[in-house]
C-alpha cells in the first residue's frame, strides 16, 4: 500500500515513469472531458481520434504504473492486451473504423470494456493506496456507463451527461493526485516484486 512517505531519493527514471503514469490518467480525463463537450454541443466529435487518444493514455498508466505486487501488474498488462484485440476486432468489424461500427451496433461499446477496466485500475490504486474513494468509484462507472450506453437506449445528449458526471470525478480525482509529490508513486522500491 503506497504511503504518503518519502523512502529514497527519485532517479531521473523514476521522475520520468511518474510523469508519464500521471500523463496517462489526465490525458483520460482530458479525453473524455472533450466527448462529453463536443457531444453536448452537437459539435462533430472526432471519436476515432478519442478512441485512439484513450488506449493510448490506458498505454501510459498501465505501462508506467509502480505497484508492488508484480502478479497485478502482469494482470494488467494482461487486461490491456485483451484491449488491444478488442480494439482490433473493432477495426475489422467496421472495416478500419470502430466508431462506424459502433455507431450502427452499440452494444461494440461492451468492445471497450477491457481498456476501461484499466483506466479504472490506476484510479482504484490511487484509492487504495491514498485514501481518494472517487478512484474506486470511477473504475465502477465507467464500464456500468459503457454497459448502459451498450443497450441503445440513451441518446447523444443523455451520454454527454453522464460522460460530464465521469469528467467531474476525474477532476476531483486529479486534483487531490496531482498535487502529491512524486515520490509517493514510488514508494519503497525494495518491495517491488
Amino acid at each position: 500500500m503506497g504511503e504518503r512517505v518519502i523512502y529514497q531519493p527519485l532517479t531521473p527514471g523514476d521522475r520520468l515513469t511518474v510523469v508519464l503514469y500521471r500523463a496517462g490518467i489526465v490525458l483520460a480525463a482530458l479525453i473524455i472531458a472533450a466527448a462529453a463537450f463536443l457531444m453536448n454541443l452537437g459539435e462533430q466529435v472526432p471519436y476515432n481520434l478519442l478512441l485512439y487518444g484513450v488506449y493510448g493514455s490506458a498505454a501510459l498508466s498501465v505501462f508506467f504504473i509502480h505497484l508492488y505486487i508484480g502478479k497485478l501488474k502482469r494482470l494488467l498488462m494482461a487486461c490491456y492486451a485483451a484491449a488491444l484485440g478488442a480494439l482490433g476486432l473493432l477495426l475489422a468489424l467496421g472495416g478500419g473504423d470502430p466508431a462506424l461500427y459502433i455507431a450502427a451496433h452499440p452494444q461494440g461499446l461492451l468492445l471497450l470494456l477491457p481498456v476501461s477496466f484499466c483506466l479504472g485500475f490506476a484510479t482504484a490504486k490511487e484509492a487504495f493506496c491514498f485514501q481518494l474513494p472517487e478512484g474506486y468509484l470511477l473504475a465502477i462507472v465507467m464500464p456500468l456507463f459503457l454497459l448502459v450506453l451498450s443497450t441503445g437506449q440513451v441518446g447523444t445528449r443523455g451520454a454527454s451527461y453522464g460522460l460530464f458526471v465521469i469528467t467531474g470525478m476525474y477532476l476531483y480525482f486529479l486534483v487531490r493526485k496531482l498535487f502529491m509529490p512524486l515520490a509517493y508513486d514510488i514508494g519503497d522500491k525494495s518491495a517491488y516484486q
